[in-house]
């Protein structure tokens, strides 16, 4: 489900946080830096940083892994 975003917008978006690259990983964008995720509601990333999802080390590693393939 990862076609959620266009690969031009997805090259473009940063993290709110960090200002750093953003990993698109099940229907997610991923900050691996801060484990921080953001939602994607009907083709539209939600960056809002009081929104962000913290995500367990456990987590982590399973998107880290999802966005590797």
């Amino acid at each position: 489900m990862d076609a959620v975003l266009d690969d031009k917008l997805l090259s473009i978006l940063v993290c709110p946080a960090d200002r750093g690259p953003l990993l698109l990983v099940d229907g997610l964008l991923y900050n691996p830096r801060l484990h921080k995720a953001y939602r994607v509601e009907d083709g539209i990333p939600v960056l809002l940083v009081d929104e962000a999802v913290d995500v367990s080390p456990q987590e982590h590693e399973r998107l880290i892994a999802g966005s590797a393939s």
